[in-house]
C-alpha cells in the first residue's frame, strides 16, 4: 500500500476546500425577481407606500360596552363628564353626611343651608368669570340673594361657625400675602409702605367724618367712629388680584404689588385701633383715665405683638421641620396655617384684634424667605400652592357669606344717596392723600392711578365691624 502513488497531482492539499460560487455573472430568472420584489421594500419614493401594501391583520371593532367606557359621551363632551363627576361627589358627601348629623342636612337643615350657600357661591363665581368679570362678584350677589329671599338664615351654633369660617378665609389669603411678598422690593420701598399704611387712611377717615357730620348730623365722634370702619382696605379683593398681576410679571420691576400688599394689612391695623379707640370715646360712660389710656396704647401694641409673634413663629417654622424631612411641605402647610389661625382667633381671645392678621402676614413672610435660603425658589414653592388651592376653596366661603350677611330690609332707601356721598367723600380724600404720598417715587401717573384703584375695595374689616353697630 505504500509503494502505491497517489493519483492526485503533488502541489494539491488533501485537505478539502470550500468552494465559494461568484453568482455575480448568473442571469437571474424572472421569477426570482418577483419574489424578491414582493419581500423588500421598494427603494426610493416607492417606500412610504410600502407599510400600506403590507398585509396587515385587521382589527375587530371594540364591543359596544367597552366604547362607552373608553369614550362615554363621545371624546368632545368633557365638560358634561367633568359636570356629572362634581354633582356625583356632591351627592356622595351628602349621603355620608346624612348619616354622620341625620337632621343638620336634611331639607331645612342648618348646615344643609351653609353648604349649599357654598356651593352656589362657587359655581355663580365660575358663570361670572366666563363673562370676563371677577368671580367674587358672581360670589357676593348669590350670598345676597340667599339671605334676602329668606333661605340662609342661621342661628346658634352656626353663627359661629360662620364667623369661624370668615377667619379661617381670612387667614388663608393674608397668608398667601405673605407668601408673595418681595423682601428686595420691601427694603426699597419701606418708607413708602409707612406712609401708605397710616396717611390715608387717616385722611380718608377724616374726610368720611366730616361728611357725617354736615350730611348726616352725626356727632364728631360717631363720625370717626364711621369713617374708620369705611377707611379698612379689603385685603380678600386686593391681594388675589395683586398676586395674579405679579405671577403675570406686572409691576415687579418696581414692586407695586409688594408695596400695597404691605401697606394694606397696616392699612386695617391702623383702623381697627383706630376704631376701638373711638369706640370707647364714644362709649366712654364711667370710665377712669387708665382706660382711656389703654385705648390710646392699643395701636402700638397691636402692632408690637404682632411683628414679635410673626417674626418668631416664622423662624420657627422655617427651623422645623428639618428640610430633608420625608412630611417638610405638610408639615410646614401645616405649621404656617395653624400659626397664624391661632394668632388671628387668640388676638380676639387677648382683646389684640389687630395683632393677629399682621402676624399672619409677617409670618409667612420671614418662613417663606428662610425657605428660599433652604434652596427653595419663587417658582418651586409647594407651600404656596398648597394655599392657593385652599382660597380656591375658602374664596365662595367667605365671599358668599359677605354677602349673606346684607339684609335689604333694614336698608333705609331715602339714606341711601347720604350714604353714597359720604363714602365717595372719604375716597377722595384717601385718593389725594395717597397720591401726595407717591409723589417722589418711580412710579407714572397711569401706576399712581393702579395704586389708587387698589385701595378702594371695601369688604371684609366692614362686615366684621357689623355686628358691633348691631350691639351699638
Amino acid at each position: 500500500m505504500d509503494n502505491k502513488k497517489s493519483i492526485l497531482p503533488q502541489n494539491q492539499n488533501r485537505t478539502p476546500s470550500i468552494i465559494v460560487q461568484n453568482n455575480s455573472n448568473k442571469v437571474q430568472r424572472p421569477e426570482d425577481i418577483d419574489v424578491r420584489n414582493k419581500l423588500l421594500p421598494p427603494s426610493g419614493n416607492g417606500s412610504k407606500d410600502f407599510k400600506s401594501r403590507t398585509p396587515q391583520r385587521e382589527k375587530k371593532p371594540p364591543s359596544r360596552i367597552r366604547r362607552i367606557i373608553t369614550e362615554p359621551f363621545g371624546p368632545k363632551n368633557l365638560y358634561v363628564l367633568r359636570l356629572l363627576g362634581w354633582v356625583i361627589c356632591l351627592l356622595v358627601s351628602w349621603g355620608l353626611l346624612y348619616t354622620l348629623v341625620k337632621e343638620e342636612v336634611a331639607p331645612g337643615g342648618q348646615l344643609l343651608k351653609l353648604l349649599t350657600l357654598i356651593v352656589s357661591a362657587h359655581i355663580a363665581g365660575i358663570i361670572v368669570s366666563h363673562v370676563n368679570l371677577p368671580p367674587l362678584l358672581g360670589m357676593l350677589v348669590t350670598g345676597i340673594v340667599l339671605r334676602n329671599i329668606k333661605f340662609f338664615e342661621v342661628s346658634g351654633t352656626y353663627r359661629e361657625i360662620v364667623v369661624t369660617t370668615r377667619e379661617i378665609a381670612l387667614t388663608v389669603i393674608l397668608i398667601k400675602a405673605g407668601l408673595g411678598l418681595d423682601a428686595k422690593a420691601l427694603k426699597k420701598l419701606s418708607f413708602v409702605v409707612l406712609k401708605l399704611a397710616f396717611i390715608p387712611c387717616i385722611v380718608e377717615a377724616t374726610g368720611a367724618a366730616v361728611c357725617c357730620y354736615f350730611i348726616l348730623g352725626m356727632p364728631w365722634v360717631w363720625g370717626f367712629l364711621l369713617g374708620f370702619v369705611l377707611s379698612a382696605v379689603s385685603p380678600a379683593v386686593v391681594v388675589p388680584t395683586l398676586l395674579k398681576l405679579s405671577s403675570e410679571g406686572y409691576g415687579e420691576s418696581k414692586g407695586i404689588s409688594t408695596m400695597v400688599i404691605a401697606a394694606s394689612s397696616l392699612d386695617d391695623i391702623v383702623a381697627i385701633s383706630a376704631f376701638g379707640i373711638f369706640l370707647g370715646f364714644a362709649t366712654n360712660v364711667g370710665k377712669s383715665d387708665a382706660d382711656i389710656t389703654n385705648q390710646l396704647l392699643q395701636a402700638p401694641i397691636e402692632i408690637s405683638l404682632g411683628v414679635l409673634f410673626g417674626i418668631v413663629w416664622g423662624l420657627i417654622s422655617a427651623w422645623l421641620p428639618h428640610k430633608e424631612d420625608k412630611f417638610v411641605v405638610f408639615k410646614r402647610v401645616f405649621m404656617i396655617g395653624g400659626g397664624g389661625l391661632f394668632s388671628v382667633l387668640g388676638s380676639q381671645m387677648i382683646g389684640y384684634n389687630g395683632a393677629g392678621p399682621l402676624s399672619c402676614i409677617i409670618s409667612a413672610f420671614v418662613a417663606c424667605l428662610c425657605w428660599k435660603w433652604q434652596g427653595w425658589s419663587d417658582s418651586y414653592n409647594p407651600v404656596a400652592t398648597a394655599f392657593s388651592g385652599l382660597w380656591l376653596i375658602m374664596q365662595p366661603a367667605l365671599f358668599g357669606l359677605i354677602g349673606a350677611e346684607i339684609d335689604l330690609s333694614q336698608i333705609d332707601a331715602t339714606q341711601i344717596g347720604q350714604g353714597l356721598i359720604v363714602l365717595a367723600g372719604g375716597l377722595v380724600f384717601r385718593a389725594i392723600a395717597c397720591t401726595t404720598c407717591l409723589l417722589g417715587t418711580n412710579l407714572n401717573w397711569k401706576e399712581m392711578i393702579f395704586v389708587n384703584i387698589a385701595w378702594l375695595p371695601k369688604a371684609t374689616v366692614q362686615v366684621w365691624r357689623n355686628s358691633t353697630f348691631h350691639v351699638l
